[in-house]
């Protein structure tokens, strides 16, 4: 032994503590092993890529919206109002409503969650459309509902007659996104009301309208109009998209008086930070700019679309939001992976399509330039043009 320290034979003769057995590790609720993966939008993976892959709105925020959150920050080590009283009151004059009709969330998928928590025990059904927002199963599973997904028509419209035919004993609520993400199909006013027709009054028509600004079909829904109507009717809506806000997370429902009032009780404490109270504040007084924005980003959409018609994709349907839609199957994956080579990233739907943000115009066009060596591509047989752009276009 040098030193005390034991020579190896010593250590050999020294009692190890016997191992514990491992103790088990907490345990979080079944359902929560299976839930689907969110995906979201990739991010430009280098500079100058250009982001059209979450929806965003390609613009910069409003001087005024900057000036708000500047006065906001100032502040924050003060709590923001609880339930953002300024900003719920200037909601419902925005559109002619009471302001214990309106509920402001952290974003509306973190109301809609609120709204699915709150209406659904283990068991009970939620019927929409699918392809729909891939939020929608995984909000139903975590809230322990059963989620019944009904196919949309081929066109990627919601198919309302089998939508109501799929309500069943067990159904509280049903999903009718429309604008619908990803497909940018919408329904009409009156397709809406007959089916709300058909809805039993104590099933929940959770009406998703966060593209709604940009819509400029024929017969565009009046949702505020019908809520004295159909009370089992809920409007839920966004400040990510048209007011360009999507880094704050500010979303709102508006619906009866008693069920928001419940609501309201159930949800977050604080759940709306100062400084999106403040942006949204802003956003909403400045109309005649977000106007102006969104009549820029329905315009660019339509200039696409008709490139796109005229390159032979006569399958894009008629789509309403601020972004299209490919139905390109399989080849999804490799036309995302040749839009990031050129210089955008969008984003695939394994196994269904592409969706397509409307970007800058000069985003739009590398987006274009792309679609159109696709169609000579899969028009010359061989899945590849001259430029090496491949993938069997399955249209």
């Amino acid at each position: 032994m040098v030193m005390g320290i034991p020579e190896p034979s010593e250590l050999d003769e020294v009692q190890q503590p016997a191992q514990e057995p491992e103790r088990p590790g907490v345990r979080l609720r079944e359902a929560l092993s299976t839930l689907p993966a969110y995906v979201p939008g990739a991010s430009g993976a280098s500079p100058g890529v250009f982001k059209l892959s979450s929806n965003e709105v390609p613009y910069p925020p409003l001087p005024a919206v900057l000036a708000a959150i500047a006065d906001a920050a100032e502040d924050i080590n003060r709590y923001p109002q609880m339930y953002a009283d300024r900003l719920t009151h200037a909601i419902a004059a925005h559109h002619d409503q009471v302001a214990d009709r309106v509920l402001v969330g952290n974003g509306s998928v973190a109301v809609a969650e609120l709204i699915i928590r709150a209406m659904c025990e283990p068991g009970d059904e939620v019927v929409y459309a699918w392809r729909s927002f891939e939020a929608y199963p995984i909000l139903v599973q975590v809230a322990g509902g059963t989620s019944v997904q009904v196919p949309n028509t081929a066109d990627g419209r919601h198919d309302l007659d089998a939508m109501a035919a799929a309500i069943g004993e067990r159904t509280r609520m049903v999903i009718v996104c429309t604008p619908n993400n990803p497909t940018g199909a919408t329904i009409s006013h009156s397709e809406l009301v007959a089916f709300l027709e058909k809805v039993p009054s104590d099933v929940m028509v959770l009406l998703d309208e966060a593209y709604v600004h940009f819509v400029r079909s024929e017969d565009p829904i009046d949702a505020f109009s019908l809520l004295p109507v159909y009370k089992n009717l809920v409007i839920l809506r966004t400040f990510a998209k048209a007011y360009g806000l999507a880094g704050l997370r500010v979303g709102y429902a508006v619906g009866r008086r008693r069920l928001i009032r419940t609501l309201r009780t159930a949800s977050t404490p604080f759940g709306v930070n100062a400084i999106a109270q403040a942006a949204a504040l802003a956003a909403i007084e400045q109309d005649a700019a977000v106007g102006a924005r969104v009549a820029a980003v329905v315009a660019e959409r339509e200039r696409v679309l008709g490139e796109l018609r005229a390159q032979g994709w006569d399958d894009i349907g008629d789509p309403q939001g601020n972004f299209f839609w490919l139905p390109l199957g399989d080849a999804a994956g490799t036309f995302a992976a040749d839009a990031l080579a050129a210089g955008v990233t969008v984003r695939p739907f394994a196994g269904d399509g592409v969706r397509v943000t409307i970007g800058e115009p000069e985003a739009n066009d590398i987006v274009l330039e792309l679609t159109k060596r696709w169609v000579r591509g899969a028009s010359s047989g061989n899945g590849a043009d001259e430029t090496g752009v491949g993938g069997s276009l399955q249209r």
